[in-house]
């Protein structure tokens, strides 16, 4: 059930600000996160190999304070707000000059976009809002993987519960199949990564892969990964073999399959999973 007043135009722009605002967040879990969890694998080897810890700054989400890469000038508010900084400021850092990417705006473009759209298609109520989170969720994990081949855990994980515990509040009776689909999704992948080390001696995906196509399936059920697998690989290898025939990527150098993943979880969050296994096994409708 929507919130009356608010499940008009009006929700779809508060949706769009905070998307705007939450996008600006993801920006820096981005860049942040992979360095704490480098961080802190390092500080347990060194904690195992029983050797001093390496004396550094605190560095977290909130510290230290945002800055440019390049000349550490300190980013002040105005140069914070979403989209229209990067405008202001045309691209470039106010000290030194350096080009801010436009990955940034992008990032907060899109997840503006995500939450506005899922606001429109369904309103303000408790599953929506969760959909919005996943999607922003989905969003950083994509990224996260182009930039560093990592997955996190502290985004996988929380997701994935938070899908089932909605199910059990929301839709009960769909429990038992995201349960499943948990299940599938995880041991899927996982089969596939044995099969394929067994014959070629290699790995050919990391077990973030396995959890987040678990999180897609406590989600969305277990019927729901043939057509999101499907369409990850087939996104895959059309980049794939793109990317090559340019030259932009290297023959044999992998390429991560997170962002396919995340890219096929969003479309079943847009069109729906009976939708999308329709559209994928040909089955009309």
């Amino acid at each position: 059930m929507g919130l009356g007043p608010l499940a008009g135009g009006g929700a779809v722009v508060v949706a769009a600000v905070l998307g705007l605002l939450v996008g600006s967040f993801l920006n820096v879990l981005i860049l942040r996160l992979p360095v704490m969890l480098e961080r802190g694998w390092r500080d347990e080897a060194l904690a195992t190999l029983d050797l001093p810890e390496e004396a550094t700054e605190p560095f977290d989400l909130l510290r230290p304070r945002s800055r440019c890469g390049a000349c550490g000038h300190g980013i002040t508010w105005w140069e914070n707000i979403p989209v229209l900084s990067w405008l202001m400021l045309r691209a470039r850092c106010s000290a030194c000059g350096t080009r801010i990417p436009v990955r940034y705006p992008l990032v907060e473009i899109a997840s503006a976009a995500i939450a506005a759209l899922l606001v429109a298609q369904h309103g303000i109520t408790p599953w929506s809002a969760g959909q919005v989170v996943l999607a922003w969720g989905l969003l950083a994990l994509a990224v996260i993987d182009l930039d560093t081949t990592l997955l996190p855990d502290g985004i996988t994980l929380p997701l994935l519960w938070l899908g089932l515990l909605l199910h059990a509040w929301l839709h009960p009776q769909f429990l038992p199949d995201a349960v499943l689909g948990a299940a599938i999704g995880y041991g899927s992948l996982w089969c596939v990564y044995q099969v394929f080390r067994l014959l070629t001696g290699k790995e050919g995906m990391g077990f973030g892969d396995f959890k987040l196509f678990a999180l897609l399936g406590a989600w969305f059920g277990a019927l729901a990964l043939l057509p999101i697998i499907l369409l990850s690989a087939i996104c895959g290898a059309v980049l794939g073999i793109a990317l090559q025939r340019t030259g932009v990527l290297q023959r044999g150098r992998p390429i991560p399959f997170g962002p396919f993943l995340a890219t096929a979880g969003l479309l079943c969050l847009f069109v729906g999973p009976q939708r999308l296994v329709s559209w994928v096994l040909g089955s009309g409708g």
